[in-house]
């Protein structure tokens, strides 16, 4: 029932609503794990990891269809015109992806880290403070009322833009590689970076539901541009998977196809180094006074 919820071609013609459908999706995913798996000694140490698999679980309908709609307009459109096309597809999935954070970010907030977002929060210590790891996840996963400095997030270092980089292609590739395999695949890596971003807003504003604009702010600068190379990669890799299986792989259309997501994976490369260098050398001069 879920999946006639809104289908691609609506959503491309007003992707704004995709907002609400990822809100909705995200947001009935950490009721259902709160509600039936809470009071379960062993599946409650994996809620944080089902929250993510529910919410795939109703994307991946919409995604498979967007997916196919998209390699179909191989056919129609060629250069310029068909990454305007595509370019429909990327904004419906950045509003649903917004919708992904903006429910993470509030249920955090409400229902507090310490049961479903425990690994997310283990993720964010791990790249913010990995020589303190022990103590970043017990001050941010036990406690809901943080300091004013917060020591993780914001420095800026010779290597912190490399490694940033570095991190993000890492992430593209899995993106890629997932498309590639399970054509929609890649929304369980998007679901669970929404769900990362959504601990750091919570981390970043104190659990203070008030000032979450600011804390979307705060990692939409960058993240908006990195999410976009992942949908982007993501896209690539389904329509290849969606050719593979409907066209000869030798034939001129297929051929068609690889060279639009090479330049889909360029152009999801370029956004990367964009994103990573507004992340290091950006967001922490705009953001100085509240770290």
């Amino acid at each position: 029932m879920l999946e006639l919820l809104i289908n691609p071609k609506r959503a491309e013609k007003r992707p704004w609503e995709m907002f609400l459908v990822g809100f909705f999706y995200a947001g009935l995913s950490v009721l259902l794990v709160t509600w039936i798996f809470s009071r379960d000694p062993v599946l409650v140490k994996y809620a944080p990891m089902l929250i993510i698999t529910f919410t795939v679980m109703f994307t991946w309908p919409f995604m498979y269809y967007m997916i196919r709609l998209e390699e179909e307009k191989e056919i129609h459109a060629k250069g310029l015109a068909l990454l305007a096309e595509h370019k429909k597809a990327l904004y419906s999935l950045l509003w649903l992806f917004m919708g992904f954070v903006v429910a993470y970010s509030m249920l955090y907030m409400i229902l507090g880290p310490e049961q479903n977002f425990a690994a997310q929060i283990e993720t964010y210590c791990m790249i913010n403070r990995p020589f303190n790891f022990e103590g970043c996840v017990s001050q941010y996963r036990y406690q809901l009322g943080l300091s004013e400095t917060n020591p993780a997030t914001g420095y800026v270092t010779g290597n912190r833009f490399a490694g940033i980089l570095a991190n993000n292609i890492y992430v593209l590739v899995f993106t890629l590689v997932f498309s590639l395999i399970f054509g929609a695949g890649a929304i369980f890596i998007l679901a669970w970076n929404a769900s990362v971003i959504a601990a750091a807003i919570g981390i970043f504003t104190n659990s203070q539901l008030r000032a979450m604009p600011l804390g979307l702010l705060r990692y939409m600068v960058h993240g908006l541009p990195e999410i976009a190379a992942y949908f982007i990669g993501a896209l690539a890799g389904g329509i290849i998977s969606i050719g593979v299986i409907k066209h000869d792989i030798k034939s001129q259309h297929f051929l068609n196809i690889l060279q639009d997501a090479l330049f889909l994976v360029i152009l999801a490369l370029c956004l990367l180094v964009i994103a990573a260098f507004i992340e290091v050398y950006v967001t922490p001069a705009l953001f100085s006074w509240r770290l």
